[in-house]
């Protein structure tokens, strides 16, 4: 399949919110779906040392749990959103986080290698198929003038992950035991099940736009075929800074452990981690409250703050303290990249739906999300295969470098996408 040519039709229902406030309670419920999205896939990088260990393998075999995740979600995302196209949301959430429960559940009782990895593979599938639809949920749900504060505080568990959920579970495992976390995992999922389906609102599923009648008196116009998600004026830069700033995020993160042990700070692992995971929940109300009208500063200030904490830490041996500040650089920055990244591309599909001339049939941002969802996933799977061979081969002090230089392209196709992708002016 052709990723350029997937699209998915938006929903027969208007896409207008069912409240003309933000629905805060169904809105948190997707944040803790969020959560146990972003928390299973990053959980085991606090964790590497004892999987590794418990597994029989070296700690970069063991952070390619993260990586055959990332290779799931990857593989899946496009083709399960056209798959369920159909299928009403809430319905496809809870199939989701089903998928999350018994993926956890089989990871913290394996005591096999292989087992574990085809596991962490299956909860990266059923992240796909979350993950492809959580942000445009969010936005249905609120009236327009709020959708990027549904979105952002729909994306808020991802920082909640960092700032509370990789911690803890890492002090967690190394009390009780690795296994211990992901078992938490399972209890939290079952919880979640039943908060979504008392407090979150169904929505239909998207359909195929039915043809449009000829007009009384006006020219009657043949509406084209929809162009490809990536044909979209200001989808390629979106993408293709999606790609290199989570690689760039990802070959430190999975790691972490690591770097910091190099340091001889690896029993400091959890608390630099809840330093950054606090730094992101800043990052994260900076951007809900300025994502509508400077979304391109916030894109830029975002690179430079995650660049400027790589620049630290490839000086930091000289003790904990610029470690903890280029931690609390790095969360501020990384903290809203996800909602500024998904609210972009959205932003340009509406931009492409609502143009006067379009030849396209509405609905493109499904199509634009589940590309974005794969490319993604793509980048943390690069990002884990990448951080393992410079672990291997350069030593952990090698892995802020790669970050700085590959935060220098992200930073040019910001700066150089003014018109469409990360526009100087705000949209209206």
């Amino acid at each position: 399949m052709v990723m350029s040519e997937v699209v998915v039709g938006r929903a027969t229902a208007p896409v207008e919110a069912v409240e003309r406030k933000l629905p805060v309670v169904a809105l948190l419920a997707l944040a803790t779906a969020v959560f146990v999205t972003s928390l299973t896939e990053t959980l085991p990088a606090g964790l590497l040392p004892a999987m590794g260990g418990d597994l029989g393998v070296s700690e970069s075999a063991a952070g390619q749990t993260v990586t055959v995740y990332a290779a799931g979600t990857a593989l899946t995302a496009i083709p399960l959103t056209v798959a369920t196209a159909g299928v009403r949301r809430k319905r496809l959430l809870m199939a989701a986080m089903v998928g999350f429960g018994a993926a956890n559940t089989v990871t913290a009782l394996s005591s096999h290698y292989t087992l574990t990895m085809g596991a962490r593979f299956v909860a990266g599938v059923a992240a796909g198929l979350a993950w492809a639809l959580l942000a445009g949920y969010a936005r249905r749900l609120a009236p327009a003038h709020l959708q990027g504060k549904a979105v952002a505080l729909a994306m808020a568990g991802i920082p909640v992950a960092l700032s509370l959920g990789v911690p803890a579970g890492t002090l967690l495992g190394r009390t009780l035991g690795w296994r211990t976390a992901f078992l938490a995992m399972t209890v939290l999922t079952v919880g979640l099940l039943g908060w979504i389906a008392a407090a979150v609102p169904d929505l239909p599923g998207a359909r195929p736009a039915p043809s449009q009648p000829a007009q009384p008196g006006a020219a009657t116009r043949r509406r084209a075929p929809r162009p490809g998600a990536l044909r979209i004026p200001g989808v390629v830069p979106v993408l293709a800074v999606t790609v290199v700033f989570v690689l760039a995020h990802t070959v430190l993160y999975t790691y972490i452990a690591a770097f910091l042990g190099g340091l001889g700070m690896g029993a400091s692992t959890d608390r630099v981690l809840l330093v950054f995971g606090a730094a992101s929940l800043a990052g994260l109300w900076v951007v809900g409250t300025g994502i509508h009208r400077h979304a391109r500063v916030l894109t830029l200030a975002a690179t430079l703050l995650v660049g400027g904490a790589a620049a630290l830490l490839t000086a930091s041996a000289g003790g904990p303290i610029p470690v903890y500040l280029a931690a609390a650089l790095w969360g501020l920055g990384w903290g809203g990249v996800p909602t500024l990244l998904q609210t972009a591309a959205a932003d340009a599909a509406d931009a492409a739906d609502a143009a006067p001339d379009s030849s396209s049939a509405p609905g493109a941002g499904d199509a634009v999300q589940a590309t974005l969802v794969t490319l993604w996933n793509v980048a943390m799977a690069g990002g884990g295969v990448l951080g393992g061979a410079l672990l291997e081969l350069g030593g952990s002090g090698s892995l802020p470098w790669a970050v700085l230089l590959l935060l220098i392209p992200v930073l040019a196709l910001v700066l150089t996408a003014r018109r469409h992708g990360f526009p100087a002016r705000a949209a209206a």
